[in-house]
């Protein structure tokens, strides 16, 4: 869709909310975790962010009045999917749905309930302004299957960026850390304040930018010990990996085990590396094999 077609058979983002009665009921854009963006600058930036959108197809999450998704389109990539759960949006929609030239499609569903491979057969660029109510879910259900995703441009607030984008010994690593930089190459991109949304949320967000890492099978097949680990050592942060992954490992396999990897059990579960994880989950995964082949 080009600029001159949208700006001769479009509405502002303005009218649009206002025609659509959008922001008119207290609460309503709160309740859905709805912050509309209607800076045509900021927009733009954010879709830059996922680099060249032609020969891919794109999944947009909670579109409201189309801000990002005008901006996706003048991309050209060759479809885009925007998924929104509230019929009034679903409505401000339509003209733009009609004017896109067949390259918009808008689906009434929860993205909980959609596998973004589901949608298309090409490659997939994921572009969102994710409400935060849902916001790190939606990230951990994409995160267990990552195939034909080339790359997810999200917008959180900014404490959960800060999460994903972590250090290990900082306040902000945990679980999310992990798991995130195990099967991503992650970068905070910038922040944006409240004012520059409407309604203004009470704290920053952030647009993170998510590259796939090309990992075997291999190296996916270890992702749910990675799991395990993590929710097990993080569960319990406070304590030393000698008690808080004990019920995990069993107290001698878990005592093998750091002595063969060289952790000391006083080390508490923040200062352990990427890495670290990653070892103790194939660890983790051989004791699960050899007492599965001890029993059959």
């Amino acid at each position: 869709m080009s600029k001159e077609n949208e700006s001769s058979a479009l509405p502002s983002l303005y009218q649009t909310v206002k025609d659509n009665n959008l922001l008119s009921h207290k609460g309503h854009s709160k309740s859905l975790g709805q912050n509309f963006l209607f800076d045509p600058q900021i927009i733009a930036k954010i879709v830059r962010v996922a680099g060249s959108l032609k020969g891919f197809d794109v999944l947009e999450i909670g579109p409201g009045p189309g801000g990002l998704t005008r901006a996706i389109l003048e991309q050209m990539p060759d479809k885009l999917f925007a998924i929104e759960k509230d019929p009034n949006c679903v409505t401000a929609l339509e003209k733009l749905t009609q004017v896109s030239q067949g390259k918009l499609q808008v689906i009434k569903e929860d993205a909980a309930n959609i596998k973004p491979q589901s949608l298309s057969q090409n490659p997939l660029k994921i572009i969102a302004n994710l409400p935060y109510n849902v916001g790190t879910n939606l990230l951990l259900f994409w995160l267990k299957d990552l195939s034909k995703i080339a790359s997810l441009t999200l917008m959180f607030q900014k404490e959960v960026a800060l999460r994903i984008t972590a250090n290990p010994s900082s306040k902000d690593y945990g679980r999310l850390t992990v798991l995130c930089q195990y099967l991503c190459n992650v970068e905070r991109v910038f922040d944006l304040p409240p004012h520059v949304f409407k309604p203004a949320p009470k704290v920053f967000s952030s647009v993170v930018h998510f590259i796939p890492k090309p990992l075997t099978t291999e190296e996916l097949a270890l992702t749910p010990f990675l799991e395990k680990v993590t929710a097990t050592g993080f569960g319990k942060r406070r304590k030393m990996i000698r008690a808080s992954l004990k019920e995990l490992f069993g107290e001698d396999a878990l005592k093998n085990t750091l002595d063969s990897l060289g952790l000391p059990e006083t080390e508490r579960p923040e200062n352990l590396t990427l890495a670290n994880y990653v070892e103790l989950a194939k660890k983790l995964k051989e004791i699960n094999l050899a007492v599965y082949n001890k029993n059959f």
